[in-house]
């Protein structure tokens, strides 16, 4: 059994939807059990379709345990078009409530960093425009708001204009927003691929990140030459500094949930049991 739990104020986190296998709620509580996992992702379709004494059975198991909720998945499309945003965000309040019942306060969604159709500016009014509204209602429900920037040069730089892809640009969206209920998910990869370092993560406080990944990049790429869909597993060939990255979280007393979401072709090949394994043995070197 191998325990990637213990770390220092922040937790270990399994979700198997971001390591590419699908072993089922049920079994993927097993595997974050058995392997030591501080939390779960929670799949709230699957806990919907529970009855509250099921689903109150299975809080009082992952407590017992000492198992706690990861981030859940934001259902609402940023870049959507108008009618799509507005019926997707009026959907959002009954999620908000049902993620609130079930004690899940952690929730997020990446920032698409390109448009062809959008400048930089008019983009920029419109997401802080619709993750205002967004965040209105999760704040209400007592769920913080993540957004995840996304770095790797392949991707920013396949459409027109070029959006949100650093965390300084993050954070001036942050800013712009001007709620202290919406923060950044911090990804290695996203930090490598933007030639970010610690003293980038050093300028935020504990409280504005909502959620972390680790992932390493493979080798024989130079860093614009990075594919955002193709990862390994954190300390895997050393290409990103995730001692320095996990340092600098621990200097700023980040204590939220961390996950790996590798992206990885040959994790998605094994069996869920040997994929979360080889995951937490990569969680315990690095942590």
């Amino acid at each position: 059994m191998a325990d990637a739990a213990k770390t220092d104020g922040f937790y270990t986190n399994l979700s198997c939807g971001a390591l590419g296998v699908s072993p089922g709620f049920p079994a993927a509580v097993d595997l974050a059990v058995e392997f030591g996992f501080g939390a779960v992702d929670p799949d709230v379709g699957y806990l919907a379709g529970q009855s509250p004494a099921q689903v109150e059975q299975l809080r009082a198991r992952l407590a017992e345990q000492g198992v706690r909720w990861g981030n859940a998945g934001v259902p609402v499309n940023i870049n959507a078009d108008a009618a799509t945003f507005a019926t997707q965000l009026a959907g959002l309040e009954e999620f908000a409530a049902r993620l609130a019942a079930l004690g899940v306060d952690r929730a997020g969604t990446w920032i698409r960093p390109m448009s062809d159709s959008l400048t930089y500016r008019r983009n920029f009014a419109r997401h802080v425009e619709r993750i205002g509204l967004v965040d209105e209602i999760l704040a209400a429900a007592g769920v913080r708001f993540g957004l995840e920037y996304v770095g790797p040069k392949t991707f920013w730089s396949t459409e027109r204009y070029p959006f949100v892809h650093t965390l300084a640009e993050t954070r001036e969206l942050l800013a712009a927003i001007g709620s202290s209920n919406v923060g950044v998910i911090l990804d290695t990869f996203h930090w490598f691929t933007s030639a970010e370092s610690a003293d980038d993560i050093h300028t935020l406080t504990a409280d504005q990140i909502v959620a972390v990944d680790l992932n390493d990049a493979p080798t024989g790429r130079e860093r614009d030459e990075q594919i955002d869909g193709q990862r390994l597993l954190p300390g895997a060939s050393g290409v990103i500094d995730v001692a320095a990255f996990v340092g600098a979280l621990r200097d700023i007393g980040y204590a939220g949930p961390i996950k790996v979401e590798p992206f990885n072709a040959e994790l998605r090949s094994l069996p869920a049991h040997e994929a979360v394994a080889r995951t937490a043995e990569s969680l315990k070197a690095v942590l």
